[in-house]
């Protein structure tokens, strides 16, 4: 994730709010119901979040963690839809 939306002042941004929001508490669902630890990087300004699922996961915990990244895209571009001046959702598949 990256950017910031500037839907409003900082400290009244919705879609900032919502969407940082989302994607923290995907990250923290995955360390909390998957035991996983994914590798994760945030900018100290915000406007920037990047997580990478560790190699090697056994078959179950990787659907567990892939359903709860399928929720937070889900939930992104349910912001997107209501917010597409200042929200897009994009994939990388890396």
């Amino acid at each position: 994730m990256d950017g910031h939306a500037e839907a409003g002042p900082y400290g009244h941004d919705i879609v900032c709010a919502g969407a940082s929001a989302v994607s923290i508490g995907a990250v923290n669902a995955i360390h909390a119901l998957c035991d996983v630890n994914v590798v994760a990087e945030s900018a100290t300004d915000g406007g920037h979040l990047e997580c990478q699922v560790p190699a090697g996961l056994d078959s179950v915990s990787y659907e567990k963690v892939q359903l709860l990244l399928e929720g937070m895209r889900v939930s992104l571009e349910s912001i997107a839809e209501s917010y597409n001046e200042f929200i897009t959702v994009e994939i990388d598949r890396r």
